[in-house]
């Protein structure tokens, strides 16, 4: 027995001096961020992941989903950040922010903005391309009953074609109601693209070709900057107006233009108890929207990882994220970066 109890000694003593020689990264769980799959919220999600890996020495992974399944899985804390959460959007978040599991931290790109949106050509013409106004009075979602021949859905002859976000989206729901909202359920066909990126190329392709096309977008993205686009105008906001939209089992639901735009950071409330000093560095984070923009260009244009890019952006503009973080912290990620 007193053999046993030797080896045993001797056992825990040689696994608390491995344990003790670990890296204190290795000795800790990761911090899971939200995989998201549009260029932004990638992007901002690689920018953050760095800092807590170079800067507080946290080691971090990625977990896929939909905007949904994902911010359901923030309440659990099955995830602990979402980098780029448009606080308040939807039903899953706004519950979760009243019980107290979840919290939007920081106003992360400010300028932001989402809606119904068209080329310029569409209404003004291009004299450069030889191409027409198509609908020289279309200024209004009220506007869009009488120009659906304009954006025809080549499979559904008789109706337009409105491009909305992918299934799994909030704004998918939200848009999907604007519909019947608008009186446009009938006459447009609510085509969803399977990503973000299919989205991108949809609309990309009919601009490169001067066709019209109606679609939902958002900033800050590179396509925003890239064309010359016209957004098109909706009521002025009304709260419940907004709740019906959210809504997606709602069968009557009213006319209102989105939410006003505010991006955040949503973490974990017991994430946000447990590291308090990221909680204040993500209360910080402030991106620029023209060099945010660029950056996000370069990624689209030369198809670059968002890691990549990530570095390339804190490379350049150690002015932005510095205001972020403490010295000591700041130090560390720039050491990082040479």
């Amino acid at each position: 027995m007193k053999g046993m109890r030797t080896l045993l000694a001797a056992s825990l003593t040689a696994l608390g001096l491995s344990l003790a020689s670990m890296p204190v990264s290795a000795a800790q769980a990761p911090v899971h961020f939200a995989d998201l799959n549009w260029e932004s919220g990638s992007l901002i999600t690689e920018v953050l992941r760095f800092i807590v890996e170079k800067g507080y020495d946290l080691p971090t992974d990625t977990l896929p989903g939909t905007t949904i399944t994902l911010e359901t899985a923030l309440a659990k804390n099955d995830i602990q950040v979402i980098g780029e959460e448009w606080a308040g959007r939807s039903p899953v978040w706004v519950k979760a922010e009243a019980e107290g599991k979840v919290v939007g931290l920081g106003d992360t790109v400010k300028g932001a903005t989402e809606g119904w949106w068209v080329p310029e050509y569409v209404v003004k013409g291009d004299p450069s391309k030889n191409i027409k106004p198509l609908a020289p009075d279309l200024k209004s979602v009220n506007d869009l009953a009488r120009y659906k021949d304009v954006f025809q859905d080549p499979e559904s002859p008789g109706k337009g074609r409105f491009l909305n976000s992918p299934i799994g989206w909030t704004s998918e729901v939200v848009n999907k109601q604007k519909l019947k909202a608008y009186g446009l359920d009938d006459s447009y066909v609510n085509f969803r693209s399977g990503s973000g990126a299919a989205l991108d190329a949809e609309i990309a392709s009919s601009i490169r070709r001067g066709k019209p096309v109606l679609f939902y977008y958002w900033s800050p993205t590179p396509l925003m900057g890239r064309y010359k686009l016209i957004q098109l105008q909706e009521p002025p906001f009304d709260a419940e107006a907004w709740k019906t939209l959210t809504d997606a089992d709602n069968p009557d639901p009213k006319p209102t233009r989105s939410l006003a735009s505010k991006l955040s950071i949503g973490v974990s409330t017991p994430f946000q108890k447990e590291h308090p000093q990221i909680a204040e560095f993500f209360e910080k984070v402030e991106f620029p929207i023209e060099p945010l923009n660029k950056a996000l260009a370069a990624m689209s244009e030369h198809h670059t990882a968002p890691r990549d890019v990530a570095q390339a952006f804190l490379k350049e503009h150690p002015d932005v994220w510095k205001a972020w973080l403490t010295d000591d912290v700041a130090r560390k990620v720039e050491a990082s970066l040479k």
